[in-house]
């Protein structure tokens, strides 16, 4: 199984994930344009995605997923929620599925998962391809027992690292701001995604990626730093997916 990051953070969001003869792309949070750009940076063509899974409305998360779904004529997935209040515009094949729920896409097998943010029915996704398995968390103000159960053992993580706690108190945010980006239905912290590491099985984790990193409120070395503490390894073994950069593809 690999994986690339076409870009994480609050200006856009967008992740590939294949295996054998599948690629699916896990939001499309920037233009068509862009993306296309994107995907040529990571050597992947528009055509080769077999479809696309939207986690929630938000902008940053769905901003082109109507539109590069019917430009290239891809199925988009979603839950029901979402569809209500995403602007996909009209669409060909949009599928609809529960926040829980398992489901087979060529030689991918999906398990979506929900968790808490302020949208209106949010998901988080993992894959699994027989041999190993991955697993996207962001967009989420807390972790439950049921994320953890569900992401113990997993071979790859891309983890919300969103803010540092004492940069998004001390900055510049308005206060009303502040404690929703902090709040139960918000985004992790550094240090909450490095104790729901200290709360799962780490002991097959291969891939560690830093991910959705506030701008303002965070720092790639902090946010890596926390992630190796909690892990106990070296700093540089953590990755990061930034919101211009990406992360070209990596095997799991």
């Amino acid at each position: 199984m690999q994986f690339a990051v076409l870009g994480s953070g609050s200006k856009g969001n967008a992740t590939l994930v294949r295996s054998g003869k599948t690629c699916l792309m896990v939001d499309c949070g920037f233009s068509v344009k862009e993306t296309e750009a994107r995907l040529t940076w990571v050597g992947c063509e528009a055509q080769a995605i077999d479809a696309i899974l939207v986690t929630h409305e938000h902008s940053d998360h769905c901003k082109g997923a109507g539109a590069f779904a019917r430009k290239y004529n891809i199925p988009l997935w979603s839950t029901r929620g979402t569809a209500a209040v995403a602007r996909f515009g009209e669409l060909a094949d949009l599928r609809k599925l529960d926040a829980e729920q398992t489901l087979a896409l060529g030689d991918l097998a999906i398990q979506s998962y929900p968790v808490p943010h302020d949208a209106r029915e949010p998901c988080q996704y993992s894959f699994s391809d027989g041999k190993t398995r991955l697993a996207i968390l962001t967009d989420a103000g807390c972790t439950t027992t049921h994320m953890e159960q569900l992401l113990s053992g997993c071979d790859a993580l891309l983890l919300e690292c969103n803010h540092d706690h004492d940069m998004l108190w001390d900055g510049n945010y308005p206060d009303k701001l502040k404690q929703r980006v902090a709040g139960q239905f918000g985004h992790l912290s550094n240090a909450q995604a490095a104790d729901f590491l200290g709360r799962i099985d780490t002991s097959k984790l291969r891939r560690l990626v830093a991910m959705h990193l506030s701008e303002q409120n965070n720092t790639q070395a902090l946010a890596r730093l926390a992630l190796s503490e909690a892990l106990g390894c070296d700093m540089d073994w953590v990755q990061h997916a930034g919101q211009d950069e990406g992360l070209a593809w990596q095997t799991v």
